[in-house]
């Protein structure tokens, strides 16, 4: 019964976790690259136009990034969310 229990408890989190959103402005190259239609070539766009310019405001403001379009979006939508550090935003008020 316990052994049940504990495969149980091991699939429902390894579940949760394959679908959690990825977020724009805290994921790596390779969690980038894990998203459909999302090479290694854009996925270093994506985190280059992050680092010149700021976190993303929202999922649209992916269109910003060279070579990322409405289709890619629209694609990707369900998979990608945008979150804003709670240590930046945090800093960003104290200044």
């Amino acid at each position: 019964m316990r052994k049940n229990f504990f495969i149980m408890m091991l699939t429902f989190l390894f579940a949760g976790s394959t679908f959690a959103a990825v977020n724009l402005n805290t994921a790596s190259q390779g969690e980038l690259e894990a998203l459909q239609g999302i090479g290694p070539a854009k996925a270093k766009a994506i985190i280059e136009y992050r680092e010149k310019n700021g976190s993303f405001a929202s999922v649209d403001d992916l269109q910003k990034v060279a070579g990322i379009g409405s289709a890619t979006i629209k694609q990707l939508r369900d998979e990608i969310v945008v979150e804003v550090e709670k240590n930046k935003e945090a800093s960003a008020k104290q200044e």
